[in-house]
């Protein structure tokens, strides 16, 4: 049972909200357009504000609801393990060949299902740097990297810790062109509302 709960956390996590949504709704392939990723920032980008966060809230649900499968099912499996499963899926997903997305929403909504409070705190870092630096990349590597170092910091929950340390590499790790483009000065920054970038 408990390799049935993963396998399930896996394909939850490989749902490609970004190429549904590209392709059901405005009949395009997300992939061939902007930065090609399955993503809710190229989504946003590419198909506008509406579509990008029908893409981010889904890829979020997913994490969410593989963290909760175990409360469901009753198995011995730790929600976090289930959630870091369906991130793998996610940047890996067996329905869009492999080819995913960079782990951030996923992974916040397995935070969200674990701790809301630290969620909470989390989005509030994002937004913080998000609204001085103009970079989601950045934005989102910094969020995971005070996750990470907050949960050695300020908490004694070695599961969390554990979890928040792998996630936060994942997204590091995936973001790893954006590192080159922000150095090199070429990473796209977001368009406030009224025109300023």
């Amino acid at each position: 049972m408990t390799a049935l709960i993963l396998l399930i956390a896996y394909l939850l996590g490989s749902i490609p909200f970004a190429l549904l949504v590209g392709k059901v709704g405005y009949g395009i392939d997300i992939r061939e357009h902007g930065s090609g990723n399955l993503g809710g920032t190229n989504t946003f980008r590419v198909l506008g504000a509406k579509a990008g966060t029908i893409v981010i809230l889904g890829d979020m649900l997913k994490g969410t609801l593989a963290a909760s499968l175990p409360m469901f099912f009753s198995v011995p499996v730790h929600p976090l393990a289930a959630g870091a499963v369906a991130v793998v899926g996610h940047m890996y997903p067996v329905f869009a060949k492999f080819r995913g997305g960079k782990a951030v929403a996923t992974s916040a909504g397995v935070v969200l299902f674990y701790s809301p409070l630290f969620f909470l705190t989390l989005i509030a870092i994002f937004l913080v740097v998000l609204a001085l630096s103009r970079y989601v990349s950045l934005s989102s590597m910094a969020t995971a990297l005070y996750a990470a170092v907050y949960t050695i910091l300020f908490t004694d929950d070695i599961p969390l810790t554990a979890a928040v340390w792998l996630l936060a590499s994942f997204i590091v790790y995936r973001h790893r062109a954006n590192i080159k483009r922000i150095w090199n000065k070429t990473e796209p920054k977001i368009k406030w509302p009224g025109g300023r970038s």
